[in-house]
């Protein structure tokens, strides 16, 4: 019979069980870490945004639902569903007539196996649940760093969201606006329009190794959303994140974990660098999963990511993700 507590066994602390549920996959983690409940005290108040440009996509806390959901299994799709119903179900998050955008990782002409961009069975299903929500309008987009009509052909994105119904807009340098980020260090950058007229944003990265952060997650998939010369943020790239983070405040965060690259990211390219978890973190504090996340697949704790302790700082949730309120699921 599954423990409740995943804390139960010996002397293992809560940080080190719910390591040890993610790290697992298949069928065995479900065994070990079916229906588990962690408590835990609320996230600090969100940070304010620029005052001209108001970017709060988020949704009010509910202390009775987890602000963190672990799901494993075999089926992306299922993951999705199982992950929106932990958190409360889709109508949480998206309501009637919503304009709602989509920004999972497309950056890179590399194929599902690459492990380099989102899922595209994880974004199709997301795009799914957000029309039975009662969405106006579901796009999906980014700002892609290789040639991006080929990013998204051959991610399998473009055809798995075109086919939920999804509009899918290709970057266009027409449809940049500059605007006041209203953040330390970032200030006046062009932002990609979807962005600025979204009422709901859910944030859709995969979890990859990066040489720069250590890990690309949640946070480093906003650069998605900017035009210019993006790798003039490198130098001060931990503050840039937390910037960004503040100005998009998203609705909602699904780490694909599916896959994991494990090395050589953010652009992979070898298959042999990748490592199937089948799992599924998704949450309404970005800061607690980008942590778990990190620490579980490349043991670095939130000191080894300055810009977890700068979000922190700034109001946009906790490094301690221990504390944090989590379920653990298994479907299929």
């Amino acid at each position: 019979m599954a423990s409740n507590n995943p804390a139960s066994n010996g002397s293992m602390t809560r940080r080190e069980a719910m390591l040890q549920l993610l790290r697992l996959t298949g069928a065995g983690a479900g065994t070990a870490a079916a229906a588990v409940w962690l408590s835990g005290r609320s996230a600090p108040p969100l940070s304010t945004v620029a005052a001209n440009v108001h970017r709060d996509h988020t949704v009010a806390s509910d202390a009775a639902l987890p602000e963190m959901v672990v799901v494993q299994g075999d089926d992306p799709r299922a993951l999705v569903r199982r992950a929106f119903a932990d958190l409360g179900g889709v109508g949480r998050f998206i309501a009637q007539h919503d304009v709602v955008v989509l920004k999972p990782n497309i950056a890179w002409d590399r194929t599902p196996e690459q492990a380099a961009n989102t899922n595209p069975d994880v974004v199709a299903e997301t795009v799914k649940q957000c029309w039975a929500a009662g969405a106006k309008r579901v796009i999906v987009t980014d700002v892609s760093c290789n040639e991006a009509e080929r990013c998204f052909y051959r991610s399998g994105i473009a055809a798995a969201a075109r086919g939920e119904g999804a509009e899918v807009i290709l970057p266009d340098p027409e449809r940049f606006r500059e605007v006041n980020l209203g953040g330390e260090i970032l200030q006046s950058w062009k932002v990609f329009e979807p962005f600025l007229i979204a009422d709901k944003v859910i944030n859709l990265p995969i979890a990859k190794q990066h040489d720069l952060t250590g890990a690309t997650l949640g946070f480093k998939n906003w650069y998605g959303i900017l035009g210019g010369e993006r790798n003039r943020l490198h130098q001060q790239i931990h503050q840039s994140l937390v910037d960004l983070a503040a100005f998009m405040l998203p609705t909602l965060t699904l780490i694909d974990c599916y896959r994991v690259l494990l090395r050589n990211g953010p652009t992979g390219g070898n298959v042999e660098d990748v490592a199937v978890h089948k799992t599924l973190v998704a949450g309404t504090d970005p800061v607690a999963l980008d942590a778990y996340v990190a620490k579980a697949y490349w043991n670095l704790d939130a000191d080894a990511l300055p810009y977890l302790k700068l979000a922190e700082k700034r109001g946009l949730g906790r490094s301690d993700f221990e504390h944090v309120r989590t379920r653990f699921s298994q479907v299929g």
